[in-house]
C-alpha cells in the first residue's frame, strides 16, 4: 500500500513538473486528493509558522526597499568593493554574506550582483567567480539564518528557553 501511494505522490511530481508553472501545483493538488479520498489518509496541518516567517521577511525587504534603505546598504557595498577591487573574489562573498544574514532573505543580495560583476571585469577578474561564490556564500548565510530561528523554536518545543 505504501509503495503503491508513493508511486502516486511520485507520479503527481513528475506529470506536474512536466507541465510546468502552475501544473506542479495543480497536479500535487490531484496527487493529494488522491491520497486523501481515495486511500484515506488525513492531511496534515498547515505549517502555519513557517508562512508567518515568510510574510515577516518578506514584509521587513519590502520596507527596506521602499525607505531607501536598501538602496544606502548598496551604495555601502559598492564602497567597500571598490575600494579593493584587487580582492574582489574573497570581499564580495563576504559582503553577500553579511547583507543577506542582516536582511533575512537571499533575494537583497540580488542588487550587489551587477556591481560584483562590473568591479571584477574593471579588475580583469573573471566575474563568474566572485559572482558564483557570492550567490553561495547568500544561500549560506540563509542557512544561518534560519538556523538561529530554528534554535529557538526547538528548545520551546523541548520545554527549555531560547
Amino acid at each position: 500500500m505504501v509503495y503503491i501511494e508513493l508511486l502516486i505522490v511520485l507520479l503527481a511530481i513528475f506529470v506536474g513538473a512536466r507541465v510546468g508553472g502552475i501544473g506542479l501545483g495543480i497536479f500535487g493538488m490531484m496527487g493529494l486528493g488522491v491520497l486523501v479520498f481515495g486511500f484515506g489518509l488525513t492531511p496534515g496541518n498547515p505549517p502555519i509558522d513557517v508562512m508567518l516567517i515568510i510574510v515577516a521577511v518578506i514584509t521587513a525587504a519590502a520596507t527596506l526597499q521602499a525607505a531607501g534603505g536598501l538602496d544606502y546598504l548598496v551604495k555601502v557595498a559598492e564602497k567597500i568593493l571598490r575600494k579593493n577591487p584587487a580582492m574582489i573574489t574573497f570581499l564580495a562573498p563576504v559582503v553577500c554574506y553579511f547583507f543577506t544574514l542582516f536582511s533575512g532573505t537571499g533575494h537583497i543580495a540580488y542588487s550587489l550582483l551587477p556591481i560584483i560583476s562590473e568591479i571584477a571585469t574593471d579588475s580583469k577578474v573573471r566575474p563568474e567567480r566572485p559572482l558564483s561564490i557570492s550567490v553561495i556564500a547568500s544561500q549560506q548565510a540563509i542557512t544561518a539564518f534560519s538556523r538561529s530561528d530554528c534554535r529557538g523554536y526547538s528548545s520551546e518545543f523541548y520545554g527549555g528557553t531560547s
